[in-house]
């Protein structure tokens, strides 16, 4: 005879809610044997969650802006008498009815039961979407169990310093090819520009007017620097030379031998009678001044070297180059003392800050702030040019010009990265609108004057704009929301 046949009761479908729920009463009926009470605390598990609490000195004020919630709320879950609990937080109980936990489920909140003494829960705030309500005993510690629940930390990042948009106020036309390269003279009287027509032309600071012209070069001139101890000017060019004129005499009186393709950067030490000169040879090279023998190959960068500045104490000389690497350099054994991989482009200009011991790279991707002399990495500047950046020059109150290749004049404000003027270079007329470029910057000795060298072969002199105040020019400035830390 066949048996009696088995019947399967129905099963009642359930929400994942609920299952979540009844799995975490049968939990806490397993673990938890007094019910109220907390399990003894973790030494280990106290140190992690302490290591998160680094340096927030404004935890305190927020915790007493948030809601305390009494044992008695935390505890029974009765949805009348509960206090408005954040959405989305999840509530554990002991041991009572499981309608209590639909009630309790139906918020979607987890309160974990303080410890006896009815004390309120230091209850923070956390301004995620997934929050959770964490008790701590009276003191205003932090109880964060993994990172995952972190507050948010309200941005402290430094609010940019007002400063006056600049404009055009000379025009210079003189050249007759792209204008590439500038140099002030020390005494701000006048300065010097070398350009694709092959020649350098000096000018007078205050007039604009053309002083002098020197010719001797067979390309063009990528590079210049005045001496600020001996009556001597350097120019570098492409076509491998690199000339030290007299400014007495007014003619070349030295040339240093030794790169084997074009010049494309040059600078001078500013306590030792070194200079230095970097190319598409791949090389920095270190020349005595007077001797005309090099005293370095400073190789190492895979491409070309197209920037560089030098310091008096070390790291000496930077480099940046074609390879999207800055390097530092050690000048007593000519030997690679830091790299700096952080660009993902050409580091084609590099600005050094006159007080502060810091410098800015220029890049195609992105504009990056780092620190003198370990190479820190400090932030990025909050925008970007999105075009190739030629030069860039920064004065001491901390305004940073960049030039693009499509003749864009950003001015940043050094400090917080801010970008607060974006102008775009006006070509001089029968140029073509290609044709607007700018290729060098450069301060004067005082940093209230800007001097942009162009391809529509003009010189363009900026200035701040006097009539300029915080209230018809404000700051519209937004912190970041993430900083990226590379």
């Amino acid at each position: 005879m066949p048996g009696p046949s088995l019947e399967m009761e129905p099963v009642e479908p359930q929400s994942l809610k609920k299952l979540s729920f009844k799995s975490l009463k049968r939990a806490l009926d397993l673990f938890s044997p007094l019910h109220g009470h907390l399990a003894p605390p973790d030494p280990e598990s106290k140190k992690i969650r302490m290591s998160h609490k680094v340096s927030h000195e404004y935890l305190g004020t927020k915790a007493t802006t948030s809601r305390p919630l009494s044992e008695a709320n935390a505890v029974a879950l009765d949805s009348r008498a509960q206090p408005p609990v954040p959405p989305n937080t999840l509530a554990l109980t002991g041991p009572e009815d499981s309608s209590d936990l639909q009630k309790g489920g139906a918020q979607n909140a987890l309160a974990v039961g303080p410890s006896i003494q009815p004390k309120a829960l230091n209850d923070i705030g956390l301004p995620s979407k997934s929050t959770a309500v964490v008790s701590a005993s009276g003191s205003s510690e932090r109880n964060l169990s993994t990172s995952a629940i972190m507050e948010r930390i309200p941005s402290k990042w430094p609010r940019p310093v007002w400063h006056p948009p600049w404009k055009t106020y000379r025009v210079i036309s003189g050249h007759l090819g792209w204008v590439r390269s500038i140099a002030f003279d020390p005494s701000n009287t006048w300065f010097c520009t070398g350009s694709a027509d092959r020649t350098i032309k000096i000018w007078d600071v205050g007039s604009g007017r053309l002083k002098l012209t020197l010719t001797g070069h067979i390309e063009q001139i990528r590079g210049l620097a005045v001496s600020s101890k001996h009556t001597y000017m350097f120019s570098a060019g492409d076509d491998k030379l690199v000339k030290c004129w007299d400014l007495e005499q007014n003619k070349a009186i030295r040339s240093y031998h030794g790169h084997l393709s074009g010049v494309y950067c040059l600078a001078l030490h500013p306590t030792i009678d070194v200079l230095l000169t970097g190319g598409r040879d791949s090389v920095c090279r270190v020349w005595d001044i007077r001797s005309k023998a090099q005293i370095f190959a400073l190789s190492g960068h895979d491409n070309t070297v197209c920037s560089v500045f030098t310091r008096p104490m070390d790291p000496q000389v930077v480099t940046g180059s074609h390879d999207s690497t800055i390097k530092f350099w050690d000048l007593r054994f000519g030997k690679t003392m830091l790299t700096l991989t952080h660009h993902k482009k050409s580091v084609r200009a590099m600005a050094q800050h006159p007080k502060e011991h810091c410098f800015a790279s220029a890049s195609a991707d992105n504009i990056k702030k780092f620190n003198l002399p370990k190479g820190e990495f400090l932030h990025n500047m909050l925008s970007q040019q999105k075009t190739i950046i030629n030069a860039m020059a920064v004065n001491e109150e901390g305004v940073l010009a960049t030039g693009g290749d499509n003749g864009s004049l950003w001015f940043w404000d050094w400090k917080s990265g801010h970008n607060f003027q974006q102008a775009q270079t006006i070509v001089q007329p029968g140029s073509l609108d290609s044709e607007a470029g700018i290729y060098a910057l450069s301060y004067d000795i005082t940093g209230s004057r800007l001097i942009s060298c162009e391809a529509d072969k003009t010189i363009k002199m900026w200035k701040e704009d006097e009539n300029a105040t915080p209230e018809t020019y404000p700051v519209n400035f937004k912190p970041p929301k993430d900083i990226r830390r590379f």
